[in-house]
């Protein structure tokens, strides 16, 4: 419910703001706006934030930058062609736009922030935790001699999810927070998680924060900060490029229950 009320309310305010603007072209006058948003970039970050408007194609994009100044229109074909469209753009959608800085007529990308958003998921499967020191041979044999049954129960894949919110904030899921003495005696264990805090874009590329390797915040500790390179983004597929590991993830279905939290 929340999230189809905020994306009526974007569509007002894009068609106000399209619509004022061509009334102020038919009249002759220079469109000037002011910010429509207080949101403010990054030191550094010259990516520019704003909305979908009508008339984008697959070679236009018509953009309202949150900035002000009026719309923008930006030649999209070879992002189109490179694969660089981050997420299916409709009007209203808040994006990000990376231009060409030979051409600012021409985006090199788009990423729709409005697709990113929401809760990502993935399965990981545990390892045996008294073997990793043996040899890959020994490895097998012990796993040969583990009744199928016991392997499936023991070698049960868990979900792990990343979920990225409105307001900047992540929670994770999966892994354990500390470790225990059942943890410690298990024939198997899943793999580590670094539990972030936070989330923003910054020139085109996912910046993940933890406010310590674990995710806690202890006095005097310095943010753990991943930036990673989105490879691919639909409604339902999202491919991260870690600085170590290539991660893919799928959607969660979003309930009632679920946006709440």
């Amino acid at each position: 419910m929340k999230k189809a009320l905020f994306s009526l309310a974007i569509i007002a305010l894009t068609a106000i703001a399209c619509g004022h603007q061509h009334q102020l072209k038919d009249a002759g006058e220079v469109a000037k706006y002011e910010a429509i948003s207080l949101q403010e970039n990054l030191p550094g970050d010259s990516a520019l934030y704003g909305l979908v408007c009508d008339g984008c194609t697959d070679s236009v994009l018509v953009f309202l930058p949150y900035s002000g100044g009026g719309l923008d229109t930006f030649d999209i074909i070879v992002a189109h062609q490179e694969h660089h469209i981050y997420g299916q753009l409709h009007i209203g959608d808040e994006v990000a736009v990376i231009a060409n800085p030979e051409d600012p007529d021409e985006a090199l990308a788009v990423i729709n922030t409005e697709v990113l958003k929401g809760t990502w998921c993935y399965k990981v499967t545990p390892k045996l935790r008294s073997t990793n020191d043996l040899p890959k041979r020994m490895q097998r044999r012990m796993m040969e001699r583990i009744p199928d049954s016991v392997k499936q129960m023991m070698l049960t894949p868990r979900e792990y999810s990343l979920r990225l919110k409105r307001d900047n904030t992540v929670m994770v899921r999966g892994g354990t927070y500390r470790m225990t003495t059942t943890d410690d005696m298990s024939p198997v264990e899943y793999p580590k998680v670094k539990r972030y805090t936070d989330w923003h874009l910054f020139n085109g590329r996912l910046v993940l924060k933890a406010d310590t390797i674990s995710g806690f915040s202890k006095e005097g500790a310095k943010p753990s900060i991943d930036t990673v390179d989105i490879e691919m983004l639909t409604n339902d597929t999202l491919i991260l490029r870690f600085p170590d590991h290539v991660q893919h993830y799928y959607r969660q279905v979003e309930t009632e229950d679920n946006q709440l939290k």
